[in-house]
């Protein structure tokens, strides 16, 4: 499988009806914990907290945010905690005077740790260090991983539930899973994308800048053959669109 950790996945249409399923199955009623560095607001003004408390469970914010630390989730952490909710915040970026706590010692706190890692990275990536994958983070402790199936993955769009065998089979029955199924055109795609060829995406991030001077030329060539003043010039580019800050 892509994802060998995984002892089930599930298919969602999109990553926030994963979390959506995630929330509603697991904390209905009870409390998430996040760090209010983690609270991020996703594409077309839709907002983690608000999306989260649609389902009924309720917020425990933790830290600041720019630094939160372990001592944080310990402290939150309760007997009405239904799992530690751990955010990538895959269109932003803070720098600075930062800190934040990994999933290998969430893991640690004797509670669930679900990871929305954002872009749908499987395997880590060369090109992209920063950015987190699902293997590692299921093999770090992880219990329930969300991930987008276009981005980074380059598939089409789907939400991504990795986890524990029994736990995915529990989203699965739960009858909110039918009401944000996928169709069968989208697993298509995405079986597709997973089997290969490569997908453009993952082409685009592996090119090495050599070859693309190189067609960069060609074009610079063909244009100036037809009387148009081109060169090709280096230049830096940021994958965006949600993928990587």
């Amino acid at each position: 499988g892509a994802v060998p950790a995984a002892g089930g996945v599930h298919v969602v249409n999109n990553n926030a009806a994963a979390l959506v399923l995630a929330a509603t199955v697991l904390a209905r009623g009870r409390e998430v914990v996040v760090s209010r560095g983690e609270m991020v607001e996703i594409g077309d003004g839709f907002r983690l907290p608000d999306l989260l408390e649609s389902t009924g469970a309720r917020l425990r914010e933790v830290g600041t945010t720019n630094r939160t630390h372990f001592a944080d989730y310990s402290a939150a952490v309760g007997p009405d905690t239904a799992f530690v909710l751990k955010v990538h915040p895959s269109n932003f970026a803070a720098v600075g005077f930062v800190a934040d706590t990994p999933v290998r010692q969430l893991a640690t706190l004797g509670v669930p740790v679900v990871y929305d890692i954002g872009s749908g990275l499987l395997r880590p990536s060369g090109a992209l260090p920063r950015e987190p994958d699902a293997a590692t983070a299921l093999a770090h402790g992880a219990t329930l991983v969300t991930a987008s199936a276009d981005k980074l993955l380059g598939g089409p769009q789907a939400g991504l539930l990795f986890g524990d065998a029994d736990l995915v089979a529990r989203l699965r029955r739960h009858p909110m899973a039918r009401a944000l199924r996928v169709d069968k055109l989208t697993l298509a795609a995405l079986e597709a994308t997973l089997r290969g060829p490569e997908p453009p995406v993952r082409q685009a991030l592996d090119a090495r800048p050599e070859r693309l001077t190189a067609r960069a030329e060609v074009v610079a060539t063909r244009l100036r053959a037809d009387g148009v003043p081109a060169r090709s010039v280096p230049s830096q580019a940021r994958v965006g669109g949600g993928g990587a800050p």
